[in-house]
């Protein structure tokens, strides 16, 4: 049986690490420096999951009203009124099957709902293809809205929601 997994927020001495996980899963998410991802972190919340003391997996999210310059995130801040937007989720390979993606968007809709908002908001890649991502959104409850050519990026991308009940 898999030991119960501990979402926590980032560290300051985890940012390196944390922008290697990331940059290993491009072009599923776009490559960021440790002090890009701490910049946009600083306006939302950045939460990770260590197994044996390494960063394993992280969520970036983000709520409306930020100055973050993303399509994606505009297209959100254009059609709803409060959200939180995950900005990205990553999960080191050798970490998969673990529950990790799991853990990371429990905790993401109990704080989403601590915040009061009513939904989590992403957007998945469709083009270049993300089907696991995919499949791992709709079984985590995310509903499709449209896919969107995003010309900031090149890239064609799902967007989604799931909906966030207060007592998440």
């Amino acid at each position: 049986m898999t030991a119960r997994l501990s979402v926590e927020d980032a560290r300051p001495e985890d940012m390196e690490a944390i922008a290697a996980l990331n940059n290993a899963a491009v072009p599923n998410v776009n490559a960021l420096s440790a002090e890009e991802m701490a910049a946009i972190a600083a306006m939302g919340a950045l939460r990770i999951v260590r197994a044996e003391g390494a960063v394993a997996g992280l969520v970036l999210t983000l709520p409306e009203g930020q100055p973050y310059p993303s399509m994606n995130y505009a297209w959100f801040s254009g059609r709803f009124d409060a959200f939180l937007y995950v900005d990205r989720i990553v999960v080191a390979p050798e970490a998969r099957g673990l529950g990790i993606g799991r853990a990371l968007y429990d905790d993401t809709a109990a704080r989403a709902a601590a915040l009061g908002r009513p939904r989590v908001c992403a957007e998945v890649n469709v083009e270049p293809p993300n089907a696991g991502s995919m499949a791992f959104h709709a079984a985590s409850g995310f509903n499709v809205l449209l896919d969107r050519l995003n010309a900031e990026s090149g890239k064609t991308v799902r967007m989604m929601e799931r909906p966030v009940s207060p007592s998440a």
